[in-house]
């Protein structure tokens, strides 16, 4: 058998955290992994995920790492653009896909609704209005292209090509993806690589030894504090505000995140280590992906299935919570005058509920505003986290009076430390390169460095449209 041509590239995710959209072409076949839509400023993001640089009728098959909206968020474009072949993920990654897809054509909508209604009122702040990138028919048709595959089961994307998923313990359903290149050949994508010892699911697989490995590198540069601080800080927080009478408020991903917040309150609450505050979790796809995760208990860790499964406990359920789906309800939110905990998307506070319940709570010293995941450059969660003294919200400016607390415990990827003792598992000398991904540039620089330091023979950090010759 003649060796095949093989190339590695990436058309996103490339020194940056969104837009993951990487590919394997073997002689004519053109396997992609991931396919997430890219979120920054407003008119750099409607170009690149509009604007594809590669013809999605070209690909032959897409292996989907992970439902996060960086990860799938763009299938629905790739669909409208001529993709017309199989979606490979894991069974439990179809199902929160699925909820992230049309949730989002349900957002793009109503967004563009409300921003029509504010340009006709103010004329004079310029509002640009852009139509959704998808429906929800279109979300609909991209869901009949999918094929789930369990853990640790053969599958075979295009000829000569054998896959195998492998747990990443960073969402429900997420995997590592290891290519089988003609038994002569091993590739493997980490996706978002997960931790060890976080709440609800299992720690990080390995895959095979590998000849080359595509890795993400979002914490290249960053430690993070332990599960056990994640706990400690969040209490803090609930019970400083409580004293004072204020709200916390949590952008959050309405996966994995959310649930795991729940989880932790839930813990606090039997622990009695937080008062009875009402815990409003105010999103319609958050309460779709919970009710996933209780449908899927086979992704949990053994503490899970323990401390709740074995003895018929919902994780997820208990007498402060309170799932908020219809607008009617997320509007009386706001007429709650006490403690509260507000639980909303999206994640990176660019769109969606949460939007609003900072507009209507960020300009009051008693709040807290919680940041407990990553923020991608120029989101307003970036400007959060960086300090900022004013922001602007639907085009309005408001004062941040509210107290902003960043919780670093909270990160379900995996930081430098935790990616070299995951990286040091494989054969080195075997492994020819490593290519690095979903990191913003000083991330992967400092990753890079702390890569070849364990004995990594050559570290490369991808660029974007770079075309890279993977060798036998």
């Amino acid at each position: 058998m003649e060796n095949k041509d093989i190339t590695f590239y990436s058309h996103g995710a490339c020194n940056e955290v969104t837009g993951s959209k990487h590919f394997i072409k073997i002689d004519k076949d053109i396997i992609q992994l991931d396919c997430g839509m890219f979120q920054g400023r407003r008119k750099e993001s409607y170009r690149k995920n509009l604007e594809l640089n590669f013809s999605p009728a070209e690909v032959s098959a897409i292996l989907l790492s992970h439902g996060h909206f960086d990860h799938s968020g763009a299938l629905p474009i790739m669909v409208k653009k001529g993709f017309g072949g199989n979606i490979y993920s894991t069974s439990a990654t179809r199902d929160i896909a699925n909820i992230i897809l049309l949730d989002s054509a349900y957002i793009q909508q109503k967004d563009l609704e409300y921003l029509q209604k504010k340009a006709n009122k103010y004329p004079d702040r310029g509002l640009t209005l852009r139509a959704p990138f998808y429906n929800s028919q279109d979300a609909l048709d991209t869901m009949g292209h999918f094929v789930t595959i369990n853990y640790h089961r053969d599958f075979s994307p295009v000829p000569g090509v054998k896959v195998n998923f492998f747990d990443a313990g960073h969402i429900l359903g997420s995997a590592m993806v290891c290519l089988n290149i003609d038994d002569k050949m091993k590739v493997g994508f980490s996706g978002d690589l997960g931790r060890k010892k976080l709440p609800i699911l299992r720690d990080p697989e390995i895959m095979p030894d590998l000849d080359y490995l595509v890795l993400e590198g979002t914490y290249g540069n960053r430690l993070h504090d332990t599960y056990g601080m994640a706990k400690e800080d969040l209490a803090k927080v609930v019970n400083r505000a409580y004293k004072r009478g204020g709200k916390i408020i949590i952008p959050a991903f309405t996966i994995e995140r959310t649930q795991e917040l729940i989880y932790i309150l839930h813990l606090l609450v039997m622990d009695q280590k937080i008062p009875d505050i009402p815990i409003y979790v105010d999103s319609p796809m958050a309460v779709n992906a919970t009710s996933i995760f209780k449908i899927h208990p086979e992704c949990f860790d053994k503490e899970t299935f323990d401390n709740f499964i074995s003895v018929n406990l919902d994780p997820f359920g208990f007498n402060q919570i309170r799932y908020v789906s219809s607008v009617r309800e997320s509007k009386k939110i706001n007429e709650h005058t006490g403690p509260a905990v507000i639980i909303s998307a999206s994640g990176m506070a660019e769109v969606g509920r949460i939007l609003h319940h900072l507009r209507n709570n960020i300009e009051n010293p008693a709040n807290i505003i919680a940041i407990v995941g990553f923020m991608a450059e120029h989101t307003l969660g970036r400007r959060l986290v960086e300090g900022f003294k004013e922001i602007k919200i639907f085009g309005k400016k408001y004062r941040v009076n509210a107290e902003v607390k960043t919780l670093n415990a909270f990160s379900a990827h995996a930081d430098y430390n935790e990616i070299k003792e995951w990286v040091k598992q494989y054969d080195l000398k075997k492994l020819k390169k490593i290519f690095l991904v979903h990191g913003e540039k000083e991330a992967l620089l400092s990753l890079r460095k702390e890569l070849l330091s364990i004995g990594v023979n050559d570290v490369k950090i991808a660029g974007y449209d770079n075309t890279y010759e993977l060798e036998y």
